[in-house]
């Protein structure tokens, strides 16, 4: 949630509604959201190349690592899915379209602020390895924080405008002043503190001529905020007149702010406010107004949820989930963050909404090539309860979910139609009963690949890896031969971080994985400053993350068949474009991994295991005209001047990019009669 303006008019009054703290030997809630959006958007991150994990997440450890200096307990919350109401839809449509326009913004040069598509899981792996607490809700999180927080007596951390309105009893401290990374040592002693500023709900109060607290949760729903923005209320504002009180200069671009406060703070409660805003509305609309402004005044009362009881004992009960009817493990799994909101969305909802990146916005959404897998997952998720059976979403056709999608630079509804899947799939109370192989060949038959093509991959990559088959196999990706190696040289870079850091592997060669790591870190920092976006590459490799995130969701699905990447070292944006620049002037894959015979040798069972669902087609070397295509699908392995090694000098695979083409049409057509057969 957040109320208009609301934020800046108390921070413009900093001093009147603020205390300094010295943060520490504390426990303190975290709204999960607002600081993986923070410390994104904040830390001076590339965000067009859809997205440097790696930097994200050391800003996250760095984060929590402060905490823990000075003793600060952190427990985060995250948000779940949609409410049931589905009330937030026309806000989550509007933010839709605004991350559209900034999206492109960012893909010609300018600037926006959009998350890459798998910051969460990125954040939620970090929390992970950190042994940092934290809970997903079943849906919005800010009353489930308010209520531990006051339970805990202690502070919120959070950006939410809705803070200042909750009667927290420790106070709710903003982050954008919250500041972790300058912290300080108490004279005299080697304790740390974190600078903060805490507000305070009594001082706003106070301000407004004592008006009562209570008030405050009407004064939100008048304002406006993501529950409700009623039309009508507009002739309400239109008509009262609102008493700006002793305001400065800076208040008259806070009117309403002002103006809603001072006006309320006439009025003893809620009820003799709510009775006189009514007065100005017709006399038809009052009673709906009414209930409608009740109801919403209503999400800042106490949760019925328990949190500590989560963080005591892993017990999470939330009425509502309980009242859906939906399998236990799934509420479990969806408690610990092991499911993503993505899946409560299309179980409770049917509706999915499907986030822009920083992509070509004249193609069709990157979504679409992931559409198969989309359709296996709602195919796992019909027929879960008779209670949503009932839901208002009824009205769809039977068997089908609506997706909230980019078209050009605007958002439609799709309605598409689920997979149809064997019986014994279509329980999903009894999914995880299904065996691991059952399981597994469900995954690899979404993916369209063969168990026995992950074989030699490491158990760290195989879903990585089965994801970018699938992906090759699609015409829409349009990937060339430096896409996919620049791809494969990117996954190198968590092995490559692993071995350097490993006490276990000093037999190896180390100095050349450590000079192979620093070359890969220095073409990353090149593409960074001013460098042109590529929206044919940047599309291209969207459609990869958008694989890898349905090929993710799938897996957490079914269980984890295959092991769940670790995504902070998978995929760097900066990197992959970097390496495909590079990859098309100067550099070859034989020399970058000359230096590190390990991570060659890795990176030639990746290849070997992607390269037969590469169409021949799109991975010849950019810049051959068609005729030369078919002049060289011809030839099969005689040489061209540009190419040195033959098809069955198999050890030469990996030395030059233009060696690709004749290999990839010999493999492809060994690929396809084996489909045959």
């Amino acid at each position: 949630m957040g109320i208009r303006g609301l934020m800046s008019f108390v921070e413009d009054h900093s001093n009147e509604f603020f205390t300094d703290l010295k943060l520490r030997d504390t426990k303190i809630i975290i709204d999960g959201y607002a600081l993986f959006h923070r410390l994104c958007f904040n830390s001076n991150l590339e965000l067009r190349y859809g997205g440097d994990y790696d930097s994200f997440a050391d800003v996250v450890q760095k984060f929590f690592q402060s905490m823990f200096a000075c003793n600060i307990c952190p427990y985060v919350v995250l948000d779940g899915g949609c409410d049931i109401s589905d009330r937030k839809l026309t806000t989550l449509k509007d933010r839709a379209k605004e991350k559209i326009q900034m999206a492109h913004s960012l893909s010609v040069g300018g600037g926006g602020y959009v998350c890459p598509l798998l910051i969460r899981e990125v954040f939620i792996q970090v929390l992970i390895k950190l042994q940092v607490c934290f809970v997903q809700c079943f849906s919005e999180a800010d009353r489930d924080i308010m209520t531990l927080a006051n339970h805990w007596n202690c502070p919120v951390l959070s950006s939410d405008s809705d803070f200042c309105i909750f009667d927290l009893k420790t106070g709710f401290c903003p982050l954008n002043s919250f500041q972790w990374r300058n912290m300080n040592t108490i004279k005299g002693t080697q304790d740390c503190y974190i600078p903060a500023k805490c507000f305070s709900l009594d001082a706003l109060c106070h301000y407004f001529s004592n008006m009562n607290k209570a008030l405050l949760p009407l004064f939100a729903v008048l304002c406006g905020n993501d529950h409700i923005n009623l039309p009508i209320m507009d002739r309400f504002l239109s008509k009262v007149r609102l008493p700006l009180g002793a305001a400065s200069s800076k208040g008259r671009r806070h009117h309403r702010v002002l103006g809603l406060l001072n006006w309320l703070s006439h009025f003893a409660d809620p009820t003799e406010a709510l009775d006189n805003v009514l007065k100005y509305l017709p006399k038809k609309d009052q009673e709906n107004v009414k209930e409608l402004l009740c109801c919403s005044m209503e999400e800042y009362q106490q949760s019925q949820v328990k949190l500590q009881d989560f963080f005591r004992c892993g017990t999470y009960v939330c009425p509502d989930a309980l009242n859906l009817g939906l399998p236990e493990w799934v509420l479990v799994a969806l408690a610990k963050g092991q499911l993503a909101p993505f899946i409560s969305d299309a179980l409770v909802l049917r509706r999915t909404i499907l986030h822009t990146q920083v992509e070509n916005m004249q193609q069709p959404n990157a979504h679409r090539i992931s559409l198969p897998i989309r359709q296996i997952i709602y195919g796992l998720l019909l027929n879960v309860s008779p209670q949503l059976e009932n839901m208002s979403w009824n009205s769809l056709p039977p068997q089908t979910f609506s997706e909230v999608e980019r078209v050009n630079k605007t958002i439609k509804t799709s309605i598409v139609d689920a997979a149809e899947l064997p019986k014994n799939h279509c329980d999903l109370s009894k999914l995880t009963e299904l065996s691991l192989a059952r399981r597994l060949i469900l995954l690899l038959e979404t993916l369209k690949v063969k168990q026995t093509i992950l074989d030699t991959v490491p158990a760290s990559l195989k879903l990585p890896i089965a994801v970018t088959c699938y992906w090759l196999q699609h015409t829409e990706a349009k990937a060339k031969l430096h896409h996919l190696q620049a791809l494969l040289l990117g996954m190198l870079m968590g092995p490559l971080h692993a071995m350097i850091n490993s006490p276990d592997k000093k037999h190896l060669r180390e100095d050349g994985a450590k000079m192979l790591y620093e070359e890969l870190q220095r073409m990353k920092e090149q593409t960074q400053p001013g460098t042109r976006l590529d929206l044919d590459t940047a599309h291209i490799f969207c459609q990869w993350q958008c694989c890898l995130q349905m090929g993710m969701y799938l897996n957490q699905l079914l269980s984890t068949p295959l092991p769940e990447p670790d995504l902070t070292r998978l995929y760097s944006g900066s990197l992959v474009h970097g390496l495909c620049r590079q990859l098309l002037t100067s550099t070859s894959v034989e020399s970058l991994l000359s230096m590190c015979p390990e991570a060659k040798q890795l990176y030639e069972r990746l290849f070997n295991a992607t390269r037969a669902f590469a169409p021949a087609a799109l991975l010849l070397p950019k810049g051959k005209s068609n005729s030369k295509k078919k002049r060289q699908k011809k030839q099969g392995t005689n040489r061209s001047k540009n190419r040195v090694g033959t098809i069955s000098d198999t050890r030469c695979w990996y030395e030059a990019s233009n060696r690709f083409g004749p290999l990839m049409v010999e493999n492809m057509e060994e690929h396809q009669a084996s489909e045959l057969e």
